[in-house]
């Protein structure tokens, strides 16, 4: 493969990126609101529903579908496939996860664990393949970094869209009702998204294609897994991130509305002008027809929906960082670095007055930066295992290593989210109260700075074993580079 067919055209880059802003659409509301919309909206008992859900994805779907991806053989490659039959059913399924037909209460449970299985099982049938493919569609490392920084902006973009703007949306598209709201908004997703997979399928293609020495079964890639140092370790930094991550979403809302000055707070909103504009963007709104822009009203709720914003904003310029520094330093190193200063700032949260806010807005954009670095790194790096593991084995199996570092992820958020009511009850918080004990806001400040750091710091001192560094990536992707031009011409020379 040479260097011009290694490399990405911008519209395959954007392509590709269009896929995961698609699925985030969808896997951000699931994370942020699907407890919301079956308590508040659909009025059900959502635990069991989403932690029953949960294990089988992580435990059953994404493996199944890993070893599956990994044995499709059609004219369109591995992986691409994949996208091309999911697309409809995950819109499809998207809309109707979200919907609330009036079944009774236990048609209703039905209704909910049907759909929510059914969309979870298609979104790791569609996500899993799509990450996979990531490592196929080029074998240059330098090209990878460029593409998942493409890739992680849309995933920020998404983010943003449901972490600041979805309520807001949800009332305006349903004129006041969350039920028609809801609907509305996902019948949005559902088609944007639809349209986004297949943009993605059509302007990707498949590369890196295995050579006729690699083959053998499940249980030959299981002990090619069992080998692999780079994959253990990388399983374990993102089971380690995405814990942080959970904790980081699960507990600033507390740090906002029982730790910070509410006074200093409105003040905050006020004097930035951040009221005005929503005032502006209500008249307009207003004069043309729709619904006001339901911003929260009480200062806690309304601070963090905006402090979250900005921190997003941060992430995706780091993200512009990404690339250029692990071409110049290697992705280990840089990786290593980004997550170890942002832990500077974290800490700064447990020293932060009440009334400090906007060092805290400024603590968190810096974080925001520097995470934002890492981001396009992590799945760059588990691509740059599988790399290593057909170097190593003379065998690929990208979609297994993908499957497993999924699996991390999704016991890493399971880990964090449960570790967020755990410490909080600990610490005696009490639901509900408007006022919290002082040690259960002492352990609120905790959380947020000096526990959520302790994950970061421990995946920092993992990547001292790590062994694919800069001089070990340029080597695997020249030896690579070489064996599969070399079989190549074995190939064309055996045939009649």
């Amino acid at each position: 493969m040479s260097g011009t067919e290694q490399r990405l055209s911008v519209s395959e880059k954007l392509g590709y990126s269009l896929g995961d802003l698609a699925a985030n659409l969808i896997f951000q509301t699931l994370i942020t609101y699907l407890a919301f919309f079956y308590t508040d909206v659909y009025r059900l008992p959502a635990a069991t529903i989403i932690f029953v859900v949960g294990l089988c994805a992580a435990l059953v779907f994404t493996p199944v579908i890993g070893v599956l991806a990994d044995r499709t053989r059609s004219r369109w490659g591995k992986f691409r496939p994949w996208i091309l039959w999911t697309a409809v059913p995950f819109g499809v399924l998207s809309l109707l996860a979200f919907s609330t037909p009036d079944l009774g209460e236990r048609g209703k449970v039905i209704y909910a664990l049907t759909t929510y299985s059914l969309l979870v099982m298609v979104y790791a049938a569609n996500n899993l393949p799509y990450s996979a493919l990531s490592g196929v569609l080029t074998g240059s490392m330098d090209q990878r970094n460029r593409l998942s920084a493409y890739r992680f902006v849309a995933v920020m973009i998404a983010q943003f869209i449901i972490q600041v703007l979805l309520m807001p949306l949800v009332l305006i598209l349903g004129d006041g009702d969350r039920v028609r709201g809801f609907e509305n908004v996902m019948t949005v997703f559902a088609i944007v998204g639809t349209v986004f997979f297949l943009i993605t399928f059509t302007t990707t293609r498949e590369r890196v294609v295995p050579t006729v020495e690699q083959s053998g079964g499940v249980m030959q890639d299981l002990s090619d897994l069992a080998r692999n140092r780079p994959w253990q370790l990388m399983l374990a930094l993102t089971v380690l991130v995405f814990v942080t991550l959970a904790l980081k979403g699960g507990t600033y809302i507390y740090y906002f509305q029982y730790y910070l000055d509410e006074a200093a707070l409105a003040g905050f909103l006020r004097d930035s002008g951040f009221n005005g504009v929503i005032a502006a963007l209500n008249a307009g709104l207003t004069r043309v027809g729709l619904a006001g822009f339901q911003w929260p009203e009480d200062p806690a709720t309304s601070a963090v929906r905006l402090f979250n914003g900005s921190g997003i904003i941060c992430m995706i310029i780091g993200i512009g960082f990404s690339r250029r520094l692990a071409q110049r330093f290697g992705k280990r190193d840089v990786f290593g670095a980004a997550l170890l200063v942002p832990t500077v700032f974290l800490l700064a949260f447990y020293l932060f007055a009440p009334t400090a806010i906007v060092p805290v807005f400024l603590a968190f954009m810096a974080h925001g930066f520097c995470y934002g670095i890492t981001i396009p790194l992590l799945w760059a790096m588990i691509a740059d295992v599988a790399d290593y593991s057909e170097w190593k084995n003379h065998r690929r199996a990208t979609a297994i290593i993908f499957s497993a570092m999924l699996c991390g992820l999704k016991i890493g958020l399971s880990v964090g989210g449960a570790l967020v009511a755990g410490i909080l009850a600990h610490y005696g918080y009490q639901a509900g109260a408007s006022t919290q004990p002082q040690v259960a806001v002492d352990g609120i400040r905790m959380t947020v700075s000096v526990y959520r750091s302790i994950p970061f710091l421990v995946a920092v001192g993992l990547l001292f074993a790590y062994e694919i560094d800069h001089r070990l990536e340029v080597r695997i992707e020249r030896e690579l580079n070489q064996r599969r031009r070399g079989a190549s011409v074995s190939q064309q020379e055996a045939r009649p």
